[in-house]
Protein backbone atom coordinates (compact mmCIF):
# COMPACT_ATOMS: atom_id res chain seq x y z
CA UNK A 1 0.00 0.00 0.00
CA UNK A 2 1.39 3.29 -0.84
CA UNK A 3 1.62 5.78 1.56
CA UNK A 4 -0.92 8.60 0.25
CA UNK A 5 -3.54 5.66 0.40
CA UNK A 6 -3.36 6.07 4.37
CA UNK A 7 -4.83 9.96 3.35
CA UNK A 8 -8.23 8.32 4.20
CA UNK A 9 -8.04 6.45 6.93
CA UNK A 10 -6.08 9.51 8.65
CA UNK A 11 -9.10 12.05 7.32
CA UNK A 12 -11.76 9.93 9.21
CA UNK A 13 -9.45 9.48 12.37
CA UNK A 14 -9.08 13.42 12.66
CA UNK A 15 -12.35 13.88 11.26
CA UNK A 16 -13.90 11.62 14.35
CA UNK A 17 -11.44 12.79 16.86
CA UNK A 18 -12.84 16.56 16.34
CA UNK A 19 -16.44 15.06 16.27
CA UNK A 20 -17.30 16.24 13.13
CA UNK A 21 -19.70 14.27 10.88
CA UNK A 22 -18.74 14.24 6.95
CA UNK A 23 -21.47 16.83 6.51
CA UNK A 24 -19.58 19.01 8.95
CA UNK A 25 -16.69 18.61 7.78
CA UNK A 26 -17.77 19.22 3.72
CA UNK A 27 -19.73 22.54 4.75
CA UNK A 28 -16.57 23.45 6.35
CA UNK A 29 -14.28 23.34 3.46
CA UNK A 30 -16.96 24.19 1.06
CA UNK A 31 -17.43 20.47 -1.10
CA UNK A 32 -19.94 18.34 -1.14
CA UNK A 33 -20.28 15.70 1.80
CA UNK A 34 -19.99 12.59 -1.14
CA UNK A 35 -16.59 14.36 -2.16
CA UNK A 36 -15.43 13.90 1.46
CA UNK A 37 -16.74 9.63 1.65
CA UNK A 38 -15.04 9.21 -1.68
CA UNK A 39 -11.23 11.07 -0.03
CA UNK A 40 -12.15 8.78 3.43
CA UNK A 41 -12.23 5.84 0.95
CA UNK A 42 -9.47 6.84 -1.20
CA UNK A 43 -11.47 7.06 -4.04
CA UNK A 44 -9.99 10.64 -4.06
CA UNK A 45 -7.42 11.98 -3.54
CA UNK A 46 -6.65 15.80 -2.28
CA UNK A 47 -4.88 18.60 -3.81
CA UNK A 48 -1.79 20.19 -1.61
CA UNK A 49 -4.65 23.11 -1.37
CA UNK A 50 -7.30 20.64 -0.10
CA UNK A 51 -5.53 19.42 2.55
CA UNK A 52 -4.40 22.73 3.94
CA UNK A 53 -8.25 23.35 4.06
CA UNK A 54 -9.51 20.31 5.47
CA UNK A 55 -6.42 20.14 8.21
CA UNK A 56 -7.52 24.14 8.76
CA UNK A 57 -11.01 23.06 9.31
CA UNK A 58 -10.05 20.54 11.91
CA UNK A 59 -7.88 22.69 13.62
CA UNK A 60 -5.09 20.18 12.75
CA UNK A 61 -2.00 20.86 11.49
CA UNK A 62 -1.39 20.04 7.73
CA UNK A 63 2.13 18.80 8.73
CA UNK A 64 0.31 16.58 11.92
CA UNK A 65 -1.43 14.62 8.98
CA UNK A 66 1.42 14.00 6.97
CA UNK A 67 2.95 13.02 10.25
CA UNK A 68 -0.06 10.23 10.76
CA UNK A 69 -0.49 9.15 7.75
CA UNK A 70 3.72 8.28 7.97
CA UNK A 71 2.47 6.52 10.96
CA UNK A 72 -0.39 4.27 9.47
CA UNK A 73 2.29 3.11 6.94
CA UNK A 74 4.83 2.28 9.27
CA UNK A 75 2.51 0.23 11.39
CA UNK A 76 1.34 -1.79 8.09
CA UNK A 77 4.66 -2.26 6.96
CA UNK A 78 5.68 -3.85 10.68
CA UNK A 79 1.91 -5.92 10.44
Amino acid sequence: MSKEQFFGPVLRYFRKERGLSQDELAARVDVSRSHIGRLETGEKQPSLKMLFRLAEAMDVPASAVLAEMERFSAEKRGA
